[in-house]
């Protein structure tokens, strides 16, 4: 038997095991499945030495328990995320025309312009947001989504905004 295959065969023999000692370290049985699943992650990374352990469940146990307690060091802010709930049904209200002009413009918008688009105002996501998900500096996606309002803008026959002088203030 390789050592994925033994692997495998003792996590599937442990895992109701492994999940009644996490549940009754957090009392939360989804807390408890992803401790669980951090620590079989760990096993795997560890297996070659895992498996020469002169009690398996003691080690398995002891992984567990680390991985608990250090989750237990962090704050609550770090374990936690909490996102605005949002509706991914489509609106039913509308101009169904001018929506389907839009759709149609965004299509011809540059990729780069168009995921810089869809992530900030699609999908809501902040300039920082936006700058981790595509990998780039907020910079660039405050440049790409001025480049890309203005493509849509320019396909969609609207005019540029224009900015007030001095004068009109």
């Amino acid at each position: 038997m390789d050592l994925d295959e033994e692997y495998t065969t003792y996590v599937r023999g442990r895992l109701s095991w492994l999940r009644k000692i996490a549940y009754s370290l957090c009392q939360d049985w989804h807390r408890a499945d992803d401790l669980v699943q951090t620590a079989i992650t760990r096993l795997y990374v560890k297996w070659r030495r895992a498996r020469a352990a002169d009690d398996l469940d003691a080690y398995v146990r002891v992984v567990l328990i680390r991985v608990f307690l250090a989750e237990q060091r962090k704050g609550w802010f770090s374990r936690v995320r909490l996102a605005p709930a949002t509706s991914h049904q489509p609106v039913e209200h509308g101009d169904r025309d001018t929506a389907m002009d839009l759709r149609r413009a965004l299509a011809a918008v540059p990729p780069r312009q168009r995921a810089t688009l869809v992530l900030r105002f699609h999908c809501d996501l902040s300039v920082e947001q936006t700058a981790h998900a595509l990998g780039c500096s907020t910079g660039t996606v405050k440049s790409q989504t001025a480049r890309g309002l203005a493509t849509l803008r320019a396909m969609l026959g609207e005019p540029e905004p224009r900015l007030a002088r001095a004068e009109e203030c």
